[in-house]
């Protein structure tokens, strides 16, 4: 590993974090907020690479599971490996992989960033999070799947928003990614 790759890991794990400063979303009758933490998992995904990516969100919930603050909302600490929201935390660090996955795969044109968000960074996450949440809370998989409908609308817009700054930067900084 080089230092380049410490220093994109380190800075995205950081941006991921620093989303989560953001309030979070509380949707009614579904206890995982909607945050703009997913918005980090899609970047780092589309920029950095499937190995920096999976290592920048792995870093994150280390942190987090030693007791740093880092998600949205001040959470932090082991109790939240054991909430409704731990699948979609393990699937962040999956979905950011697949992410990178797809970009190697794919290229990345707007298009191939925003399919790689939306199979990455949305598709992934749910697979994990929503059965998660459904042993967590025990409900019947399809009702834990209708209450998380609430999140597409909101995951769909950062999709096209990681989609779109990852193509700029990649314009702008065109060695990104490698």
């Amino acid at each position: 590993m080089t230092a380049r790759d410490t220093v994109l890991i380190a800075l995205f794990a950081a941006l991921t974090a620093a989303l989560g400063l953001l309030p979070p979303i509380l949707v009614p009758l579904v206890p995982v907020p909607v945050t703009a933490q997913t918005l980090g998992v899609m970047l780092a995904g589309c920029l950095i690479g499937p190995r920096r990516a999976i290592l920048a969100i792995l870093l994150l919930l280390v942190l987090v599971a030693i007791g740093l603050p880092l998600l949205s909302g001040g959470r932090g600490g082991l109790s939240v490996f054991v909430g409704p929201s731990v699948g979609y935390l393990i699937g962040w660090a999956l979905g950011a992989y697949v992410i990178g996955l797809i970009v190697v795969r794919m290229g990345s044109t707007l298009v191939a960033l925003f399919v790689a968000n939306c199979v990455g960074g949305i598709g992934v996450v749910y697979v994990f999070g929503i059965p998660a949440m459904a042993a967590v809370l025990d409900l019947p998989l399809t009702t834990a799947a209708l209450a998380s409908a609430a999140f597409l609308p909101g995951d769909l817009t950062k999709a096209g928003v990681a989609a779109t700054v990852a193509v700029a930067v990649r314009r702008a900084y065109p060695v990104a990614g490698r």
